[in-house]
């Protein structure tokens, strides 16, 4: 059987989990966040990183320094996973939908700007499959009608926008760790970026409890207190020696990850050729890390049918998000703007493929010679 995803191993993630039990320090913010915290600062070169234990904290950490709250409005696209809204909905925000561009799945800028109104407070791009949205549009936007942008990078590592890495262009970006993404912390974990200085340290209070503890381990206050809201958002350091197992490997498994895309890539172009489905496109200027290869083909019920046939066959392949605007809780805690043309239709033609680090060349021809016969 070819699995659809399997977590990342890159070969010393037992050694460094073994190395941070025997330091008996392995609550956050020890050795190993530490050498997380440099790889992300140094590789991303953005100013302040901070390890949490999952993408969907990263994402309420970034709501609660926007001091978003009642009323306030978050535009971002419907073809999304549920804590892209959740995040806000929390602080009492309602979230604006809007429709996404067919070539990439991500959010379309030419929409955006329809949708702001005076109660519009930041714009959430999701760089879908780690291909980067039409940033400079954005933030453009985002400039001239004074909105904070978050990122939702979750499946962005190592990809970027015009030589700028995913995360590092809006106000905040948000990155998981998840089993299923390109690298983990042994099966849970996030990370968010800090880019405006403006949040650099009360984002290290919301994440210690609310608390100025990380100023005290620093000697710049004699005690620490509660001094703002906050959570437990920090990461443990067990999790955080597994994932610098990744990292120290992260080259190598992203060319792996690429080479299996490529191979998908030029397999399938020929039924691309022939108009029998569509592959992914990557824009001019963008760099994708290989976070997934999808194919789209004619409607629902033809995806239905070849993912069983795929099953028949051994594969074990996935859709993806059902669109968050026609949820019970989307129709409550949003709405869309405009028309939806593309985010139904084509989230229900989009089938994933199996793709992971070590996906082997013939099992990806199998799933290629296997499309071709049905």
């Amino acid at each position: 059987m070819i699995k659809f995803s399997k977590a990342c191993v890159a070969g010393n993630e037992l050694k460094y989990i073994n190395e941070a039990i025997q330091s008996s320090c392995i609550s956050g913010d020890n050795i190993f966040t530490r050498k997380c915290h440099k790889w992300f600062e140094d590789r991303l070169n953005c100013k302040k990183v901070l390890l949490t234990t999952s993408c969907t904290h990263a994402l309420e950490m970034a709501a609660i320094l926007l001091d978003i709250g009642d009323g306030d409005e978050i535009i971002m696209p419907s073809y999304t996973f549920v804590s892209t809204a959740n995040a806000f909905v929390l602080r009492g925000a309602k979230i604006v939908f809007v429709d996404i561009r067919p070539d990439t799945m991500n959010i379309d800028e030419s929409k955006i700007e329809e949708a702001i109104t005076t109660r519009t407070k930041a714009i959430v791009p999701v760089h879908y499959a780690g291909v980067a949205c039409e940033m400079d549009s954005i933030m453009d936007i985002a400039n001239r009608h004074n909105l904070f942008v978050v990122e939702d990078a979750a499946q962005g590592m190592m990809s970027s926008y015009k030589g700028k890495a995913l995360g590092t262009i809006g106000h905040l970006g948000a990155f998981s760790f998840h089993e299923t993404k390109n690298y983990t912390s042994a099966g849970e974990g996030g990370l968010l970026l800090i880019n405006d200085e403006r949040f650099l340290q009360r984002a290290e209070i919301i994440r210690e409890k609310g608390t100025n503890r990380s100023l005290f381990f620093r000697g710049m206050v004699d005690k620490y207190s509660w001094v703002d809201i906050g959570s437990s958002y920090l990461m443990n350091d067990v999790s955080a020696a597994y994932l610098w197992g990744n990292l120290e490997k992260a080259d190598d498994i992203n060319l792996d990850r690429l080479s299996s895309w490529q191979k998908y890539y030029d397999g399938l172009k020929e039924l691309e050729n022939n108009g029998y489905l569509e592959l992914p496109k990557i824009p001019s200027g963008c760099v994708h890390n290989a976070h997934m290869f999808y194919i789209k083909v004619k409607d629902l019920d033809e995806r239905t049918k070849l993912m069983e046939h795929l099953k028949k066959n051994g594969i074990i392949t996935a859709f993806h998000y059902v669109p968050l605007h026609s949820s019970l809780a989307g129709l409550k805690f949003g709405r869309f703007d405009g028309v939806d043309e593309f985010t139904t239709r084509d989230s229900e033609r989009l089938l994933r493929l199996p793709m992971y680090y070590g996906l082997k060349e013939d099992e990806i021809l199998d799933v290629v010679d296997t499309i071709k016969i049905k």
